[in-house]
């Protein structure tokens, strides 16, 4: 929820900036993080004030969208890959030192999230993703100006070469929603004979009479049949099913 509200905040943001009109609190708003984000906006030179105290009587300063690039940083950590085209910039930080930069902040996390972020933190793979090719690794103990120029570089390069849109390709969609479903068919089908023939051989070994081993044959193969039958219905709620050895529960 907050995600979403920081985004609607965002796009009003990028609309007054745009159009140069003064920029307007959007409804049904936290004010609280209304507030954090006009003190953002403050503290980047993007907005200057009337008298009045209250924050939607703002008014931005729309130069950044007419005299050179504005440049919106989503300050997470993003450990996963992505699937979507971007640029990506990799700080390389060995983990000592980031622990040693954890300790030094007037707030620092606990050791124990730096040490996961370490692990989970996925490099840039430009050979294995495609997506990624337009990557830059930095060595974060380092500041350089070729480093500065580098990352300037990998920003005007995205800049100039926004995502594409993926086409909704909804004959695809469907094709492979069939062969999901016959998979998933198929599984379930080998599940339920191996269900069926192991509990008819347990019955076996409990010498059941032969009367009865005909009646659960019949009853299994007929549970089986409508198992699957609910399957191709879209029913799929035999698919989180604890499977029992116990003969009786069968039988019941």
């Amino acid at each position: 929820m907050f995600r979403q509200e920081l985004l609607k905040h965002l796009e009003c943001f990028l609309a007054s900036v745009i159009s140069g009109a003064q920029m307007s609190a959007p409804p049904h708003r936290t004010e609280a993080v209304w507030e954090d984000f006009i003190t953002c906006l403050k503290r980047q030179g993007l907005m200057i004030c009337s008298a009045a105290p209250e924050a939607q009587t703002c008014n931005l300063v729309a130069k950044p969208a007419v005299s050179t690039p504005l440049f919106l940083v989503l300050d997470d950590n993003f450990y996963y890959q992505n699937s979507l085209g971007f640029c990506q910039l990799f700080l390389d930080c060995p983990l000592e030192t980031c622990l040693k930069r954890n300790g030094e902040r007037p707030q620092p996390l606990p050791s124990e999230t730096i040490q996961l972020m370490e692990r989970k933190i996925e490099k840039p793979n430009p050979e294995k993703n495609a997506w990624e090719h337009n990557s830059l690794v930095l060595q974060s103990s380092a500041c350089s100006l070729e480093a500065s120029l580098e990352v300037t570089d990998l920003l005007l390069t995205a800049l100039e070469n926004p995502i594409q849109c993926v086409e909704d390709n909804t004959e695809q969609k469907e094709i492979d929603r069939i062969i999901c479903s016959a998979n998933i068919l198929h599984k379930a089908d080998e599940t339920l004979r191996r269900t069926v023939s192991q509990t008819m051989r347990e019955a076996k070994d409990e010498q059941m009479p032969p009367n009865s081993m005909k009646q659960l044959a019949e009853e299994l193969n007929k549970l089986k049949a409508d198992v699957l039958d609910d399957l191709r219905q879209g029913n799929r709620k035999y698919l989180c099913f604890q499977q029992t050895t116990d003969l009786s529960d069968i039988q019941h």
